[in-house]
């Protein structure tokens, strides 16, 4: 056994904790050497640095991809920002363009013209170290001339395109194209020819709408079969208008009809009448106009708004025969309630084809038909993918 002195002991105690003591000094001089050479070290740039032009556009923009810094992830979250820097010399000098937070992956640079060629850096930064991927480029922005993105819609347009110049091959053949029957345009004649009977004139009112209406121009086209019956059947025509330019135009329509007719002498200037171009004014001209003269038959066909309810009901007082009709959803009500025969909607833009028989304008007519029922069963199709959950009929017939 070993024995040792008080003292002794003492100084072997003092032995171990300067031992002790050195050994932590020792660790904490290697750890501050690690975290010094860890602050001077610098950070990781982004990887995979690509500039493109960006697809589906008109040449306006460019689109930058990059993998993020090694330093920006799960393993490190030292990069804050990156910027974006821009030059149109692969030897710079670069500017930047703009910055983009940290997890950032893309950026999209729309202040570009497609008559310059760029490059770009993307630079990652932690606020006090950077560190910049290499020079990519050159790139310029160039249009497109298709959006690939679309093809949705280049598909029915195709299919109703090939549909309508299907119809008008028909009709430039003399082929005979079917339009279903429309009672209110049959009633033309029919109106007519009562006025005539009764020894009444016709009173045939344009709507409120100028030229640029397509309501307008289909009143104008059944006008001209009107004014020529009316030139057949030596009957009075009264026209009373709100528009000028309509006024002037409802002027050569009739005399032309007179003429198709060949009655131009009957043709009477004073028939076609132009009242004022406020509305309620024209109401209340065109109401003067059905209590005075009394007309056989009323034609009420264009566009109409809070006077198509008075118009209406005034010519409904007077006895006379009513055929109207608007693509106004709103004033239908009125019509249908007030006259006799009632054009609905997209009946008044089929008038012209239907009463002439115009080959080209049967053909249209029969082309629009059957695009609205390519679009119905397009419309089908897609509730149906949608209730099945597919929303990529691309994707989901390739993986089939």
């Amino acid at each position: 056994m070993l024995r040792v002195t008080q003292g002794e002991s003492e100084v072997t105690v003092g032995r171990e904790r300067l031992r002790a003591v050195s050994i932590v000094v020792c660790l904490a001089v290697v750890a501050g050497a690690g975290s010094a050479k860890t602050q001077e070290a610098g950070l990781a740039p982004p990887r995979s640095v690509r500039a493109e032009d960006q697809p589906n556009d008109d040449g306006s923009a460019l689109s930058l991809t990059w993998q993020l810094s090694l330093d920006d992830g799960e393993r490190a979250q030292l990069v804050t920002v990156y910027r974006i820097l821009r030059a149109t010399d692969a030897a710079g000098p670069f500017e930047e363009v703009r910055s983009v937070g940290a997890g950032t992956d893309r950026f999209m640079d729309t202040d570009v013209s497609d008559t310059l060629r760029y490059f770009y850096i993307v630079q990652a930064t932690d606020g006090i170290r950077s560190a910049d991927s290499e020079v990519v480029g050159p790139v310029t922005p160039a249009s497109n001339w298709f959006h690939t993105g679309r093809v949705n819609i280049l598909i029915p347009i195709a299919l109703f395109s090939i549909i309508l110049f299907y119809f008008v091959w028909k009709a430039t053949r003399g082929i005979d194209l079917f339009i279903r029957r429309i009672a209110g345009l049959n009633a033309v004649d029919e109106a007519i020819g009562r006025a005539t009977e009764m020894g009444r004139p016709i009173l045939f009112v344009p709507g409120i709408g100028d030229m640029s209406y397509p309501q307008t121009i289909a009143s104008v086209s059944i006008l001209r079969r009107v004014a020529r019956r009316a030139a057949e059947y030596d009957t009075a025509l009264v026209m009373p208008n709100y528009d000028p330019i309509v006024f002037t135009v409802a002027q050569e329509v009739v005399q032309g009809s007179y003429v198709d007719a060949g009655r131009p002498d009957a043709f009477n200037p004073e028939s076609v009448r132009f009242l004022t171009s406020d509305q309620f004014g024209f109401a209340a001209g065109v109401d003067g106009i059905m209590q005075r003269e009394r007309p056989g038959a009323i034609f009420l066909l264009g566009y109409f708004m809070a006077e198509s309810l008075i118009l209406a009901e005034t010519g409904y007082s007077t006895g006379a025969i009513q055929i109207a009709g608007t693509a106004e959803l709103a004033q239908l009500p009125f019509f249908v309630t007030a006259c006799d025969y009632t054009l609905i909607g997209e009946e008044l833009y089929a008038a012209s084809a239907y009463l002439s028989r115009e080959p080209m304008l049967v053909a249209s007519t029969k082309g629009q038909d059957s695009g609205k029922l390519l679009i119905m069963i397009l419309i089908i199709m897609g509730v149906v993918l949608e209730t099945l959950g597919i929303t990529n009929l691309t994707t989901w017939l390739t993986v089939r």
